[in-house]
Protein backbone atom coordinates (compact mmCIF):
# COMPACT_ATOMS: atom_id res chain seq x y z
CA UNK A 1 0.00 0.00 0.00
CA UNK A 2 1.42 3.22 -0.74
CA UNK A 3 0.47 6.38 1.57
CA UNK A 4 2.56 9.44 0.53
CA UNK A 5 3.90 11.32 3.43
CA UNK A 6 3.01 15.27 2.19
CA UNK A 7 -0.31 14.32 1.92
CA UNK A 8 -3.34 14.09 4.69
CA UNK A 9 -5.75 11.21 5.48
CA UNK A 10 -9.36 10.75 6.32
CA UNK A 11 -10.12 7.21 8.35
CA UNK A 12 -12.98 6.72 5.44
CA UNK A 13 -9.92 6.14 2.90
CA UNK A 14 -9.97 9.88 1.49
CA UNK A 15 -6.38 11.53 0.54
CA UNK A 16 -5.90 15.29 1.11
CA UNK A 17 -3.67 17.72 -1.18
CA UNK A 18 -3.74 21.17 0.22
CA UNK A 19 -2.59 23.62 -2.82
CA UNK A 20 -2.75 26.77 -0.25
CA UNK A 21 -3.66 27.58 3.40
CA UNK A 22 -7.40 27.22 2.36
CA UNK A 23 -7.42 25.00 -0.77
CA UNK A 24 -7.33 21.55 -1.76
CA UNK A 25 -7.59 18.13 -3.89
CA UNK A 26 -9.55 15.08 -2.29
CA UNK A 27 -9.30 11.76 -3.74
CA UNK A 28 -9.52 8.18 -3.17
CA UNK A 29 -6.41 6.31 -1.06
CA UNK A 30 -4.33 3.10 -2.70
CA UNK A 31 -6.28 1.75 0.45
CA UNK A 32 -9.58 2.20 -0.66
CA UNK A 33 -9.16 1.69 -4.74
CA UNK A 34 -7.70 -1.81 -3.42
CA UNK A 35 -10.54 -2.94 -1.18
CA UNK A 36 -12.64 -1.51 -3.88
CA UNK A 37 -11.74 -3.47 -6.85
CA UNK A 38 -11.88 -2.16 -10.62
CA UNK A 39 -13.78 1.29 -10.86
CA UNK A 40 -16.91 1.07 -13.42
CA UNK A 41 -18.43 4.37 -12.32
CA UNK A 42 -17.97 7.80 -10.73
CA UNK A 43 -20.40 10.63 -9.69
CA UNK A 44 -18.97 13.45 -8.77
CA UNK A 45 -20.44 16.26 -7.22
CA UNK A 46 -21.69 19.12 -8.91
CA UNK A 47 -19.55 22.71 -9.32
CA UNK A 48 -19.98 24.95 -5.83
CA UNK A 49 -21.38 22.08 -3.83
CA UNK A 50 -20.90 22.35 -0.28
CA UNK A 51 -18.73 19.80 1.03
CA UNK A 52 -19.85 19.34 4.38
CA UNK A 53 -17.06 16.81 6.54
CA UNK A 54 -17.79 13.49 7.21
CA UNK A 55 -21.31 13.23 4.96
CA UNK A 56 -21.41 11.81 1.51
CA UNK A 57 -20.26 13.98 -1.53
CA UNK A 58 -20.08 11.30 -4.18
CA UNK A 59 -19.79 7.90 -4.97
CA UNK A 60 -17.96 5.20 -6.95
CA UNK A 61 -19.47 2.49 -8.18
CA UNK A 62 -17.03 -0.58 -8.77
CA UNK A 63 -17.36 -4.18 -9.95
CA UNK A 64 -18.12 -5.48 -6.08
CA UNK A 65 -20.74 -2.44 -5.26
CA UNK A 66 -21.55 0.96 -4.76
CA UNK A 67 -19.20 2.59 -2.41
CA UNK A 68 -19.90 6.60 -1.05
CA UNK A 69 -17.00 8.91 -0.48
CA UNK A 70 -17.30 10.69 2.58
CA UNK A 71 -16.10 14.50 2.41
CA UNK A 72 -12.58 14.53 4.44
CA UNK A 73 -13.38 18.55 4.83
CA UNK A 74 -15.78 21.09 5.11
CA UNK A 75 -15.60 23.32 1.71
CA UNK A 76 -16.98 24.78 -1.54
CA UNK A 77 -16.64 22.27 -4.78
CA UNK A 78 -14.79 24.46 -7.41
CA UNK A 79 -13.74 22.16 -10.13
CA UNK A 80 -14.15 18.01 -10.57
CA UNK A 81 -12.05 16.02 -12.47
CA UNK A 82 -14.30 15.25 -15.48
CA UNK A 83 -11.35 12.66 -16.61
CA UNK A 84 -12.82 10.01 -14.78
CA UNK A 85 -16.59 10.06 -15.98
CA UNK A 86 -14.85 8.43 -18.59
CA UNK A 87 -12.09 6.73 -17.65
CA UNK A 88 -12.83 5.71 -13.50
CA UNK A 89 -10.07 2.83 -13.75
CA UNK A 90 -7.74 5.62 -13.42
CA UNK A 91 -8.38 6.12 -9.93
CA UNK A 92 -6.90 2.36 -9.61
CA UNK A 93 -3.90 3.18 -11.87
CA UNK A 94 -3.04 6.09 -9.82
CA UNK A 95 -5.06 6.50 -6.89
CA UNK A 96 -3.06 9.77 -5.99
CA UNK A 97 -2.80 11.01 -9.54
CA UNK A 98 -6.57 11.01 -9.86
CA UNK A 99 -8.16 13.76 -7.66
CA UNK A 100 -11.91 13.51 -7.79
CA UNK A 101 -12.61 17.52 -6.79
CA UNK A 102 -11.05 20.68 -5.76
CA UNK A 103 -12.45 22.25 -2.48
CA UNK A 104 -11.82 26.00 -1.47
CA UNK A 105 -12.64 27.84 1.99
CA UNK A 106 -11.70 24.31 3.67
CA UNK A 107 -11.86 24.19 7.23
CA UNK A 108 -12.85 21.17 9.76
CA UNK A 109 -9.25 19.62 8.86
CA UNK A 110 -7.76 19.53 12.45
CA UNK A 111 -8.46 15.72 12.33
CA UNK A 112 -6.86 14.58 9.12
CA UNK A 113 -4.39 11.65 9.71
CA UNK A 114 -1.09 12.19 8.50
CA UNK A 115 0.46 8.93 6.71
CA UNK A 116 1.91 7.31 9.71
CA UNK A 117 -1.33 7.40 11.39
CA UNK A 118 -3.43 6.26 8.91
CA UNK A 119 -1.33 3.56 8.16
CA UNK A 120 -1.90 2.00 11.72
CA UNK A 121 -5.49 2.72 10.87
CA UNK A 122 -5.59 0.88 8.35
CA UNK A 123 -3.55 -1.87 9.77
CA UNK A 124 -6.00 -1.75 13.02
CA UNK A 125 -9.44 -1.65 10.51
CA UNK A 126 -7.99 -4.99 8.70
CA UNK A 127 -7.78 -7.14 11.81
Amino acid sequence: MKTPVELKYAKTHEWVRFTSDTECEVGLTDYAQDALGDLVFVNLPEPDAEAVKGETICDVESVKAVSDVYAPVSGTVTEVNEELLDAPEKINEDPYGAWLFRLSDVSDADELLDAEAYEKHCEEEGN
